[in-house]
């Protein structure tokens, strides 16, 4: 089984999750947590920890903070951030830290459950230990950012799929598929393609633009914004 650790200072939420964690085979929910001292603490009392799905936003430190003292007490448990912060800034310096995922807060069971099955996968792969060609290694590399967008249509890339949903999301405002193309060097149409996609999904919403002459523009704006 992976034991998880649920950092959450809601502890709703941290209810909601650590159920969500439970509902996905392999996996075993070792404690929560609602702070960043809790957190650390059940960490230095737990016998064996694989997993942290951690908030940033806590009471008395960052989830960034918790995971660089995580690293200097010498514990190697992985962390996938699971937050409403979803600046930049913030994911860039939780890369830079060692996060293996990031799943930005509201989301469905699906997406949760698509970053533990890639994680699981990851781990199945690693502890078979030996040398990796090349191959071996794109796929350790890309388990998790393949999960990002489950269940695409077939034809669909998950690192386009995951470039548009970053744009959208990194946005102060709605995109078009042009502006989306600019931000992702991928081509008008099939950054249309993806963000319809999106719009599908439930992931964005469509909002329509009216000029001065002509048909409407269409804009889309990650559903979660208002």
């Amino acid at each position: 089984m992976i034991e998880v650790l649920v950092v959450d200072d809601d502890t709703r939420v941290a209810r909601v999750n650590a159920a969500y964690v439970e509902k996905v085979p392999g996996f075993h929910v070792a404690g929560e947590a609602h702070s960043a001292a809790e957190a650390l603490s059940l960490m230095e009392t737990s016998p064996r920890l694989d997993l942290v799905l951690l908030d940033h936003h806590l009471p008395d430190a960052t989830g960034l903070a918790v995971v660089q003292e995580m690293r200097r007490r010498g514990h190697q448990a992985d962390v996938i951030m699971v937050t409403a912060a979803r600046d930049v800034s913030t994911v860039q310096a939780a890369m830079r830290q060692g996060a293996l995922q990031y799943l930005v807060k509201p989301f469905a069971f699906a997406g949760l459950r698509a970053k533990l099955e890639a994680y699981a996968e990851l781990r199945r792969t690693l502890d078979g230990g030996g040398e990796a060609e090349q191959a071996e290694v794109d796929r350790i590399f890309g388990a998790l950012s393949a999960s990002s967008e489950p269940d695409l249509p077939k034809g669909h890339s998950p690192t386009t799929a995951e470039l548009v949903r970053q744009s959208l999301m990194s946005a102060d405002g709605p995109l078009s598929a042009l502006e989306i193309a600019e931000r992702t060097g991928v081509s008008r149409q099939t950054a249309q393609r993806y963000l319809k996609l999106l719009e599908r999904t439930g992931r964005a919403r469509l909002t329509l633009r009216y000029g001065d002459a002509g048909r409407p523009e269409h804009r889309y704006v990650w559903a979660t914004r208002g």
